[in-house]
């Protein structure tokens, strides 16, 4: 079973995304992924500051993260965007995560990762501006971002007010499985 490490690039606590990331958990799961759900805010990390990084090394929680990166397959990320890009709590950590360490690269917790990217928001493009963004910088840093991705517009309306479940599941589902494919045949060879 593939190892996904899945997060969301939010804070807020009634974040689209951060609903978004446990239906897909879910979704992968069921489809054979083995997912460790991970909670940025769990995380907190200082803005990336080299001077700072200099003084006193790399921050304990990039370690824990730079570890959790390396100890997984594949990542399933769930991201708003802000401004049009990326939210800077992700490239704050996806930042962090590269920096060297005791003499490793910084693109080993990237390498041979496999990468689904989802967005939700409520206004009309759903995340679409963002995404290829956050592809830019995981393909700078070594990930395969598959080709698919999942953005949910109007995600004030997009789920169950019932029992939260996405109303039209299918696409997310089909990028799921592709990811636990992908990853499976990768993590072979």
């Amino acid at each position: 079973m593939p190892r996904i490490l899945a997060f969301a690039g939010s804070l807020r606590r009634d974040s689209w995304n951060r609903k978004l990331i446990r239906i897909a958990v879910d979704a992968t799961r069921a489809a054979g992924g083995n997912v460790t759900l991970i909670d940025l805010a769990d995380y907190p990390l200082p803005l990336m500051d080299e001077n700072l990084e200099e003084r006193d090394g790399l921050p304990a929680n990039a370690q824990r993260l730079k570890a959790l990166f390396k100890a997984h397959d594949a990542l399933l990320i769930a991201s708003p965007e802000y401004n049009s890009s990326i939210p800077p709590l992700l490239k704050n950590t996806l930042d962090w995560v590269s920096r060297e360490w005791q003499g490793e690269s910084g693109l080993v917790p990237y390498q041979n990762k496999v990468a689904a990217l989802l967005a939700a928001t409520p206004g009309t493009f759903g995340g679409m501006r963002m995404l290829p963004h956050l592809r830019q910088v995981l393909n700078t840093l070594g990930v395969l971002v598959l080709p698919g991705q999942f953005s949910l517009a109007h995600a004030d309306t997009a789920f169950d007010p019932e029992n939260g479940a996405l109303k039209s599941p299918a696409r997310l589902h089909t990028l799921v499985v592709e990811l636990v494919k992908t990853t499976t045949v990768l993590s072979r060879s």
